[in-house]
């Protein structure tokens, strides 16, 4: 088994931090993250993301959508300043989200982030999540 160096036990922490500031509904704290120079792009979205004021106000509608919003970290595989992070979140979907009215269901989603640290910041993201599943649970999408 390897031994984890000190910039993978950085990045964990960085991660796990990341996790705990969703947890705790904080967008500004989700922001604090990201670099100035960040650039991402999430399947949710319709155009890329620049810098932190971007995911500041993307994590503020998820948690507008989502007041009781849970993330879980299934599993983290790090390659130097690499990061793919397999999650899964829960809540209910109690406010409009992708022009959607909140229809008080519970949802349950799993995605996939592949991010990019430099400095202890994130400089590149890309997420992946299913839509499609998000649809299903809240009656958008027939079970196939």
């Amino acid at each position: 088994m390897e031994t984890p160096t000190l910039q993978t036990k950085a990045i964990t922490q960085l991660v796990t931090e990341l996790l705990e500031a969703w947890d705790a509904h904080d967008p500004d704290r989700v922001a604090a993250f990201y670099a100035q120079t960040y650039e991402g792009t999430d399947v949710g979205e319709a155009k890329p993301q620049r810098g932190p004021e971007a995911i500041r106000q993307i994590a503020a509608r998820y948690l507008r959508a989502f007041p009781d919003l849970k993330f879980t970290q299934e599993e983290t595989i790090i390659q130097g300043q690499r990061v793919v992070l397999m999650w899964r979140v829960h809540g209910t979907h109690r406010g409009r989200l992708m022009n959607i009215p909140a229809t008080n269901r519970p949802i349950e989603i799993r995605g996939m982030s592949l991010l990019r640290v430099k400095d202890k910041k994130i400089m590149r993201e890309t997420s992946i999540w299913d839509v499609a599943g998000f649809l299903r649970s809240i009656g958008l999408l027939p079970e196939l």
